[in-house]
């Protein structure tokens, strides 16, 4: 996982994103959706319908970064929240990003290289 900054506060949208949206359309929507301003620094996380993917958009004082992320065989584990937005922790992104339902706080089976292909 990356490192960030202590400031560095970590948004989830919870409105389902189609995943064709790139840079601008996201940045669109951290503004007008999530009343956020896109080049603070923090990270917004945004999902898609189906929960396999993930992508998370953030300015580092240069230019805007894109991260995505595709289950193969399952689906992320948001928690259920009312609202356009919530805010997490790195940590709690990072069992996100690992697949652990923090409900729960189980691990989805790791794959192997076998099973992708």
């Amino acid at each position: 996982m990356m490192m960030l900054p202590p400031n560095t506060r970590i948004y989830i949208a919870t409105v389902k994103v189609d995943m064709r949206k790139s840079i601008d359309g996201l940045s669109i929507l951290v503004h007008d959706v999530l009343n956020k301003d896109p080049m603070s620094g923090h990270l917004f996380v945004f999902s898609n319908k189906r929960g396999d993917k993930l992508k998370i958009l953030y300015w580092d004082r240069t230019g805007f970064c894109l991260w995505y992320k595709r289950l193969e065989k399952s689906v992320f584990r948001l928690p259920k929240i009312q609202g356009n937005v919530f805010s997490v922790n790195p940590t709690e992104l990072g069992m996100i990003l690992e697949g652990i339902d923090l409900h729960h706080q189980q691990r989805l089976n790791a794959l192997d290289n076998a099973s992708v292909n």
